[in-house]
């Protein structure tokens, strides 16, 4: 038996809109296809779109936490010491 959804899952669009160079956009993490059909998507489509988006984020928070880490902890000029 499927669950009736009662509310419309909106969009998760902040405004942003423009793009990485991997084509995900920078406010929403969404790809152009995603965005492009999201009005056509069902609910369940909807949910899935945003939890890849939540992945794509915590992904992209990572790469930018190591970045940090590694510009504050620079290797001694390659020499363990």
């Amino acid at each position: 038996m499927q669950q009736i959804e009662i509310f419309e899952i909106p969009s998760p669009c902040k405004g942003i809109c423009q793009v990485n160079n991997r084509g995900y956009c920078k406010g929403c993490y969404r790809s152009r296809d995603e965005r492009f059909y999201w009005n056509k998507f069902t609910n369940a489509e909807k949910r899935k779109v945003i939890s890849l988006c939540q992945q794509r984020y915590k992904r992209f928070l990572q790469k930018k936490q190591q970045a940090e880490q590694q510009q504050t902890n620079p290797e001694q000029g390659g020499f363990d010491f």
